[in-house]
């Protein structure tokens, strides 16, 4: 029989808890645009920072503020990167792309980590490595400590930008933060929060480096912060990757969700059973369910009908991310049985 689906724009705005940490009640729009905000907020404190550390790192020759330099550059071209994917993501579904574009967030996000990777990572190693086999001379480190200190305040800022919008999607979603920012579906927001993060442990390896290298003469300092701040950027990377293969791969909804989904379909009348129930995150605010649904042998088929529109609206209401439904009239393993077809769908031999 035919499947049921709920379309994104008949969504209600329910108070009830989102599925993988979205924003009910706020809609997508809302969540789009804060994330917006704090991506524009990220890429122009670290367009102005890159700068300055190139100037002070010619200046004072130190291999970390270089390091630095090219480690902001990174985190710019990684916040254009993800701008472009808010902005792919947010076209709405058409003809070629029937489920919409919520998922061209996740590349876009992992092209972002691949630059942080090959423009912050790699030249930060490649520079520690090339100053502890030949060192480095060293220059009046003053403008590299006042650019060190604004650079400290400005990557702060965003940081708390990212921080306040990721504490409010945590406590819509009533989730702790740090269990909402290793699972969140809203990879821009994760990449911001965790670039800034780095960008400040970064800054302190940075002037480290370049207090040890003018207390002690050798540019070995300098070396060590520079390599230890590629090897922080190769983690970071590696983090935002993971995350976004797997979203790109298909994750499914969090296990207490799809209990309560599963709950939600049984509760409807007329629904004897629910065989097999899968759930897709499509993007931050978007999610799929389907499922194989054993209606009761007396139902009529205006009744199996009407019990796959009572089922859309229960979930749709309780769950606002998800977008799509589709349900599956499927029989159950007795009924194929008696007509000599094998409960997991293949005909039976007599």
């Amino acid at each position: 029989m035919g499947a049921a689906s709920a379309e994104p724009d008949d969504l209600g705005d329910s108070p009830a808890a989102a599925p993988g940490g979205g924003t009910p009640g706020g809609g997508p729009g809302a969540d789009r645009g804060e994330s917006t905000f704090t991506v524009l907020v990220a890429a122009g404190a670290n367009l102005g920072i890159a700068v300055a550390k190139a100037v002070a790192g010619i200046i004072s020759g130190s291999s970390a503020m270089l390091s630095e330099a090219a480690h902001s550059v990174a985190d710019t071209v990684t916040e254009l990167l993800l701008l472009t994917a808010l902005r792919r993501s947010a076209h709405p579904p058409d003809e070629a792309h029937p489920l919409g574009y919520a998922a061209a967030r996740y590349v876009w996000a992992l092209l972002a980590s691949v630059a942080t990777f090959v423009g912050g990572a790699v030249f930060a190693i490649y520079d520690g490595v090339h100053t502890l086999a030949v060192g480095e001379e060293l220059g009046n480190p003053t403008l590299s400590y006042a650019v060190l200190g604004i650079a400290f305040l400005l990557e702060g800022f965003s940081l708390r930008t990212g921080v306040r919008q990721m504490r409010g999607e945590a406590r819509r979603a009533r989730t702790p933060l740090r269990h909402y920012l290793r699972h969140t579906p809203d990879t821009t927001v994760k990449a911001v929060v965790m670039e800034d993060s780095a960008a400040l442990v970064g800054l302190v390896l940075a002037a480290g480096g370049l207090t040890g290298a003018h207390l002690t003469g050798s540019p070995v300092f300098d070396g060590v912060a520079s390599l230890l701040i590629g090897l922080l950027l190769v983690y970071v990377a590696w983090v935002l990757g993971r995350s976004n293969v797997e979203l790109l791969l298909g994750r499914p909804l969090p296990a207490p969700v799809r209990e309560a989904i599963h709950a939600e379909l049984l509760a409807v009348d007329q629904v004897h059973s629910v065989l097999e129930l899968t759930t897709l995150m499509q993007g931050p605010d978007e999610a799929l369910a389907a499922a194989k649904v054993d209606f009761r042998d007396t139902a009529t088929a205006a009744e199996i009908e009407w019990a796959c529109e009572r089922a859309e609206r229960r979930l749709r209401e309780r769950f606002p991310q998800i977008k799509r439904v589709y349900l599956d009239p499927t029989p159950g393993a007795g009924q194929r049985r008696r007509e000599g077809l094998d409960p997991w769908g293949d005909e039976g031999e007599g």
